[in-house]
């Protein structure tokens, strides 16, 4: 025979302050807890371990804690993960900044070093600052070919 004990589990749930979803009722004391008709009775049965309150359930953070690992190595960076202009994501600025300053950098170790001239510096520092070199290598190919470097190879 089933008992209805909705009423004794919203009192439980009220007395132990939590949801009516997690009221543990002992399958072997159904007929105890039919008889609970008021709160009482229910703190009761509480004390007795008749009924208990079940442990909230958590979230698990396993799955997003491999997600923060996956793309600390670069991962999960595709088309599909995507939602902003590659503007949006690195600037035009940012994207330029990073090679001019690589791009004078590798010019000034170049003049410490004495592998270029001050004038050859300059021309090139210039031609730099215009645009004309897309990189650090694009830019030494440069010195190679016009003959202001030997080639390092």
């Amino acid at each position: 025979m089933k008992m209805d004990l909705r009423n004794q589990r919203r009192m439980a749930a009220d007395v132990l302050k939590c949801g009516e979803n997690r009221i543990w009722i002992d399958p072997n004391s159904l007929e105890e807890v039919a008889d609970c008709i008021t709160r009482a009775d229910i703190r009761t049965a509480v004390d007795s371990g008749i009924i208990k309150a079940l442990p909230k359930k958590g979230i698990s953070k396993g799955r997003a804690r491999h997600a923060a690992e996956q793309k600390a190595k670069g991962r999960r960076k595709g088309h599909g993960s995507r939602k902003g202009t590659s503007n949006a994501r690195l600037s035009d600025k940012g994207i330029w900044m990073g090679t001019i300053r690589a791009l004078r950098d590798e010019l000034k170790t170049l003049r410490d070093d004495g592998r270029i001239t001050s004038t050859v510096y300059r021309k090139y520092y210039l031609r730099a600052k215009g645009g004309m070199y897309k990189s650090r290598r694009n830019m030494v190919s440069h010195l190679v070919s016009e003959g202001h470097l030997e080639d390092d190879n």
